[in-house]
């Protein structure tokens, strides 16, 4: 694989109804792009398959993460015929254990069928019962599974269990937590500190309990913690590498909230975004603006070139990245 192939194997780019897979070409087939996610909502499995399979033929490397947020609730964008009507996972929590993993299994099945092998769901995130819909990503939508963290990671492993039942990578997000926060990270720069998490908080039960249970992603949300790190938990090493992969021992692949429209990474320059997360620890960078792709690349591989530590961040990367692929059946590698 040539350099440029390599980095594009870090970086994941919105697929958007309006654009279509023409949208993505220039990233997947220039840049090396190693993922796709399904964004603003799209109708009809057949479509949706239609578009995967076009946008896959412009990949020459390992095949393509093709992922989508398929959580339940508000957060279905692959919905119509092909796709169940998924409920939030405050309604999810209340099926239990076995009969969650089923009706995930099912939902993984749907997505597979149409094309997708990502999804970005569960939500590990524990939004504490006198905070509710005041906290503005997750509380606000009915996108957690519960008030303790003890509720949460019952149906998080649960989920996870379904999606590798049906054949999908299950991602466990927002990373370290973004239940006590006020703000949104994709809509507020403001609002979004956590000022009670520390590395022993009660509530990373849920995303140790996911990693235990084979989570294949875990997503890094963009608030700050001080309590943990200095900046935002995407571009902090402590939180990253010494709190995820150090503390929590997780080996697998890191990826990013969105970092392209996010509010809370505007005043950030583009290819800033992806070299601070990769200097972190971290690994695959999800933009839903096909034109930060461009830039990214060129900024990633330019760093690379005059810094050896962070050529040696990108190498590991890459290896986490492709690893996993293997073990999805994504590449020809055994």
């Amino acid at each position: 694989m040539s350099n440029r192939a390599r980095v594009g194997q870090l970086l994941m780019v919105g697929l958007e109804p309006a654009s279509g897979a023409p949208g993505v070409k220039t990233a997947v087939a220039t840049y090396g792009a190693g993922g796709v996610i399904f964004l603003d909502g799209w109708s009809g499995a057949a479509t949706v398959k239609s578009v995967a399979s076009q946008v896959a033929s412009y990949a020459s490397g390992p095949a393509l993460f093709v992922a989508a947020d398929q959580e339940g609730g508000q957060v279905q964008q692959l919905k119509g015929a092909g796709f169940s009507v998924i409920p939030s996972a405050e309604q999810q929590s209340r099926l239990g254990s076995a009969a969650l993993t089923t009706s995930a299994t099912g939902w993984a099945e749907e997505l597979r069928a149409a094309g997708v092998n990502v999804n970005l769901a569960p939500v590990a995130d524990t939004v504490p019962a006198d905070i509710g819909t005041a906290n503005g990503p997750i509380g606000r939508y009915h996108r957690e599974y519960g008030a303790t963290p003890e509720v949460v990671t019952q149906s998080v492993t649960a989920f996870i269990d379904g999606m590798h039942a049906g054949g999908v990578a299950a991602t466990v997000k927002h990373f370290p937590g973004i239940g006590r926060i006020a703000g949104n990270t994709d809509t507020a720069s403001t609002g979004i500190t956590d000022n009670v998490a520390t590395v022993t908080d009660p509530d990373l039960a849920p995303f140790a309990a996911g990693i235990a249970a084979g989570a294949d992603f875990v997503m890094v949300s963009s608030a700050n913690y001080p309590k943990i790190a200095e900046g935002q938990a995407l571009f902090a090493p402590a939180i990253v590498t010494g709190l995820l992969r150090d503390r929590l021992g997780y080996a697998g692949v890191v990826i990013t909230d969105d970092v392209g429209a996010a509010a809370a990474v505007a005043a950030v320059p583009i290819g800033n975004r992806a070299t601070g997360f990769i200097a972190a620890g971290g690994d695959i960078v999800l933009t839903a603006r096909p034109s930060d792709i461009p830039i990214m690349s060129k900024v990633v591989l330019a760093q690379a070139a005059a810094d050896p530590v962070f050529a040696d961040q990108v190498a590991a990367a890459v290896t986490r990245v492709l690893t996993l692929k293997t073990a999805r059946g994504l590449t020809t590698c055994s």
